[in-house]
């Protein structure tokens, strides 16, 4: 009797320890989140300090720890340099054992950290980089790449305005990775779209002086210039287009990358008129306004759609170490992959195999002074494009983990 008693209450005390995940499954006994970003150039307004704050909200909401097990965190500037980005992502590998990597802003130093990543066995979340090529070319079983990509920012944007019946394109871009991809992207549909390109010049990153570049964009007689840059090139670029009266003389500025952080610098009346594609806006329902103004309260701004996306994507990671009961990257991994995001991000949106997180994205127009009722009021959603149409088919991808 003593013995069939031993044996069920070893029975029932198997069934409990496997279902409840301990402590001394997390490494260090800390889950250990490590987040790299532009601090300090041209990228710190719509990411930079700030995504630390989106970061902490995320770990604020599951209570600072899990079972028992502290959230940690580490931040630096990469100063938007792939040699500094790699040497901050390896003496947190080496020296503090981190779990997960996020932030990942610069396309070129994000492509070098993801390398890093995986030869570690690290988990990378890419918030702020745009290049498609990241769960294309050089998609990984270590990243997962959230907010945007150049070919969905591209696909809304280039697309909406070819069709209107604006053929000719001329296109200034940022001359490292991610302007090359963003520009490729952008001559790929607007010829699929049944426009041509008419002229294409690269300007250094960063740069301050436009001068040439819109003498040369004024020049080629294309209706559309399509900025294919981002933060504050893409701010000084505008600001030379309205110095020269470009958009006064009926030529067109398309951004393919821009912030709500670059309209409130622009200005509406500099700004009124633009379109282009945005991942996610406070307004787009009550959930994201509640969230947005617990974040300015605690930052004294609205958030971009970078903030929001290190949020949802920090709150997902946390919620799958939760579940999976480890910090085991690639537990972690799957356990992301099988969860739909739910959040103040992304409604009924999924990771795919190739690394990408598919979800619904928006063709805004800027306000113009007079439609804005507040200061926080700067657009107008023109169009919503579903998830299945906004992202890289699967079909086009020549990434190795996708079996086409």
């Amino acid at each position: 009797m003593n013995l069939k008693k031993n044996i069920v209450l070893a029975a029932l005390a198997s069934i409990f320890v496997a279902s409840a995940p301990a402590s001394a499954n997390y490494s260090n006994n800390e889950i250990r989140i490590g987040y790299l970003a532009d601090m300090t150039g041209a990228y710190r307004d719509p990411i930079g300090p700030r995504g630390m704050d989106a970061i902490q909200m995320a770990i604020d909401d599951m209570g600072g720890e899990i079972n028992g097990a502290r959230i940690v965190t580490f931040s630096a500037d990469d100063r938007n340099s792939p040699d500094v980005g790699s040497s901050v992502v390896r003496s947190w590998i080496d020296e503090r054992n981190v779990d997960m990597v996020t932030g990942l802003v610069a396309s070129s130093v994000t492509l070098a950290a993801i390398r890093l990543l995986e030869e570690n066995d690290k988990l990378g979340l890419v918030n702020g980089a745009v290049s498609s090529a990241i769960t294309n070319q050089h998609c990984g079983p270590n990243h997962f790449h959230w907010v945007y990509d150049t070919w969905a920012m591209s696909n809304g944007t280039a697309r909406a305005i070819t069709q209107e019946g604006n053929k000719d394109w001329f296109l200034l871009s940022a001359d490292y990775s991610f302007g090359h991809a963003l520009e490729a992207d952008v001559e790929r549909v607007v010829k699929e779209s049944g426009g041509r390109v008419l002229g294409k010049v690269r300007h250094p990153f960063p740069t301050t002086d436009f001068a040439s570049f819109m003498l040369q964009a004024q020049a080629s007689g294309a209706k559309v210039i399509s900025l294919n840059n981002a933060g504050h090139d893409t701010i000084n670029a505008i600001q030379t287009a309205s110095e020269f009266g470009i958009t006064q003389s009926g030529q067109i500025l398309a951004g393919m990358v821009l912030f709500s952080s670059d309209i409130r610098s622009l200005g509406l009346e500099t700004a009124q008129g633009l379109q282009f594609t945005k991942a996610w806006y406070y307004d787009i329902n009550p959930e994201a306004r509640a969230w947005a103004e617990r974040f300015k309260e605690r930052t004294g701004q609205m958030p971009t759609m970078v903030h929001a996306g290190l949020y949802s994507s920090t709150l997902h990671y946390l919620q799958a170490v939760k579940a999976a009961g480890t910090d085991d990257t690639q537990a972690v991994r799957q356990q992301m992959m099988k969860t739909p995001v739910n959040d103040i991000f992304a409604q009924n949106a999924y990771i795919r195999e190739d690394g990408r997180m598919v979800h619904d994205m928006y063709l805004v127009r800027v306000k113009s002074p007079a439609e804005s009722r507040n200061a926080d009021d700067l657009f107008e959603i023109v169009r919503t494009i579903p998830a299945e149409e906004a992202f890289r088919p699967l079909s086009e991808s020549v990434c190795k983990m996708v079996n086409n």
